[in-house]
């Protein structure tokens, strides 16, 4: 389904500010699969979401999802294969829209529109029969601005758009990490129910160790732009929240010796 080749993308190549976010990444994803991504701050994450979304071109290496090379599809062309939630509630959607105006732009996602009415009758009760199993009570607010929603009400719907046209990727980039505690947790069940029930081919980063551990069927863990752990099966489900903190905290001490190995170096050549 998604097949990563070695794909590597530099910012502010070049100059003091150069970051290389990716480094040579080869990722395969099968159909259907349930990825967690786990990583510490600047380890690539989110640029490999960004990457496989098509929010900017790789320097180098290719992008395959469904059989189909995207490496160069603009990010608008790649929304007909793939479907996207951010970490801030309020992206994704157009606050002043209602709630069915916002599912009704998600019905047309990588279709061409025409003047035909946006919302009739039967896209309508289709909305309320799936904003229903939502659990929220939000079916009789279709007309609500979306924007007057809280943030966990308003994640789930977004989640929602993201997958109404049941998309070939789903990319969810810490979808519930601006959320407090009890949003952050439903907001995570719908997902996992939704994925399962859709059989979506999923990539989720989180920084929740619990999550980490509890949902997928396979772990990936970044460091420096480049895979350092893949767990699946049955290492992936005996996986616990601190077997991950332990593993950072070996590659926080690999970096801190790196960080002195390299200072000695200096000193003696300078």
């Amino acid at each position: 389904m998604l097949d990563v080749q070695n794909i590597r993308k530099t910012f502010n190549a070049g100059t003091a500010n150069e970051v290389r976010s990716l480094q040579g990444i080869n990722l395969k994803i099968e159909e259907g699969s349930f990825v967690v991504v786990i990583g510490s701050n600047g380890s690539g994450k989110s640029t490999l979401l960004n990457a496989v979304a098509g929010g900017f071109y790789v320097d180098e290496g290719r992008i395959d999802i469904d059989g189909h090379d995207v490496t160069r599809w603009p990010e608008h062309q790649r929304a007909s294969l793939v479907g996207r939630v951010f970490q801030n509630p309020f992206s994704g959607t157009a606050p002043h829209l209602s709630i069915a105006e916002n599912l009704a732009l998600a019905s047309r996602r990588g279709k061409v529109r025409g003047l035909t009415p946006a919302l009739g009758g039967g896209l309508r009760q289709q909305m309320l029969d799936t904003v229903k199993t939502l659990g929220m009570g939000l079916e009789s607010r279709l007309d609500n601005a979306i924007g007057s929603l809280s943030g966990g009400q308003r994640q789930a719907l977004t989640l929602l758009m993201a997958t109404w046209l049941k998309p070939r990727m789903l990319l969810l980039d810490e979808h519930t990490a601006a959320l407090d505690p009890r949003s952050a947790e439903q907001v995570i069940r719908i997902t996992d129910r939704i994925v399962a029930r859709d059989r979506l081919t999923t990539m989720m980063v989180t920084h929740s160790m619990q999550q980490a551990v509890t949902y997928g069927d396979r772990l990936v863990m970044l460091h420096r732009g480049k895979i350092i752990q893949d767990f699946s099966g049955a290492e992936k489900r005996r996986l616990r929240p601190e077997d991950l903190l332990a593993r950072f905290e070996e590659v926080r001490r690999a970096d801190l010796l790196d960080v002195s190995a390299a200072e000695l170096l200096r000193r003696r050549y300078v």
